[in-house]
């Protein structure tokens, strides 16, 4: 479990098609505590591309039972790093879990921030009316300096309308110990910490007011210790397919134990 949340740390540290941008360790005792800019967007990779804001949300009746899961998310929800993104990023592999009757759409876009998301993920994601959504956003918004009180506006906003405006359950998932990934080595790693505290704490805030319907799937604890040459893609920053593996085995899991039906499997 160690390893998979050492990997899932990789993972969720995708903003999008290039790794963060870091400054070099300067002669003063000052660090750039995270990376200044967010990653730039990869749109070529997007599995489904946003709706208009201003598009009408008509809602998609689903017949009764089945399944319908939506991802909200980023580059790692994209499948930036893996061989194939569209079969290859963690959501679809938790799709392929799923029942055979079940439908999936993925919203990812690389590069998102969490107020992005809320503009141009969202909208689509409550037309869908799914099931199950499961949301992935922090790192870009971190790695972009956004206070963390802007953050959990902008998350709980979304998490606020996809249970008053869906019927589906909602998992959301938190930061990892990003201090063992390689993009971050030149940050001030316990400013680094800090934040990365600050935003879990703002995830575990949104989920808090709704009850059982929205789980936090917590990816920091134990996220410690860090296997780069099996599941860091090529570009040292995005996960590998091996690391997409092992961050759906933790979604996984924890759908499971809430009630989702998922058949055993990476």
């Amino acid at each position: 479990m160690t390893r998979l949340l050492g990997i899932a740390l990789v993972l969720v540290a995708c903003g999008g098609a290039s790794g963060p941008v870091l400054r070099t360790e300067s002669p003063t005792p000052t660090r750039s505590p995270i990376p200044t800019r967010t990653p730039a967007p990869s749109p070529s990779v997007t599995v489904a591309p946003p709706a208009s804001p201003s598009a009408p949300a008509t809602p998609i009746v689903r017949p009764s039972g089945a399944i319908h899961y939506v991802a909200i998310g980023a580059s790692d929800t994209v499948g930036v790093g893996s061989l194939d993104p569209h079969s290859g990023s963690w959501p679809s592999r938790v799709a392929a879990l799923m029942p055979s009757d079940r439908t999936y759409r993925n919203l990812g876009v690389s590069g998102s921030l969490a107020d992005q998301a809320r503009r141009e993920q969202l909208p689509t994601a409550v037309r869908e009316q799914p099931t199950v959504v499961t949301v992935w956003l922090a790192v870009n918004d971190l790695n972009a300096q956004v206070p963390a009180a802007a953050y959990r506006a902008s998350l709980g906003a979304i998490v606020d309308s996809l249970v008053r405006d869906t019927p589906a359950r909602i998992f959301v998932g938190t930061v990892p110990d990003l201090r063992a990934v390689p993009a971050y080595a030149s940050t001030d790693q316990r400013a680094l910490l800090g934040l990365i505290q600050q935003y879990n704490n703002a995830i575990h805030d949104a989920a808090a007011k709704h009850g059982s319907r929205v789980v936090v799937v917590d990816l920091f604890t134990g996220s410690a210790e860090l296997t780069t040459a099996m599941t860091v893609a090529a570009d040292g920053f995005h996960p590998s397919d091996e690391g997409y593996v092992l961050i759906a085995q933790r979604f996984a899991d924890v759908m499971r134990r809430s009630g989702v039906p998922l058949r055993a499997g990476p």
